[in-house]
């Protein structure tokens, strides 16, 4: 199995983690809400597989191109 890592697009703050490791997730399917500036940005999965890791915790800064999400397909 391959893996693709899901990095953050923005600088912001981990609002909800909305996948666990083991789900399966869709092409362009959102697996975190990140928070910023007042705005609730989903972090989407590049493509169809199953979440490996979670690299976060809600609550937690990130930057923009931080690793979230790993994805194995």
């Amino acid at each position: 199995m391959a893996d693709v890592r899901v990095k953050s697009e923005i600088a912001g703050s981990v609002w909800k983690i909305l996948k666990q490791p083991g789900e399966a997730v869709e092409e362009e399917e959102p697996v975190i809400l990140l928070e910023s500036m007042k705005m609730e940005i989903p972090v989407m999965a590049p493509r169809t597989g199953t979440v490996a890791e979670i690299r976060v915790v809600e609550g937690e800064m990130v930057a923009e191109g931080d690793v979230v999400v790993v994805i194995s397909f």
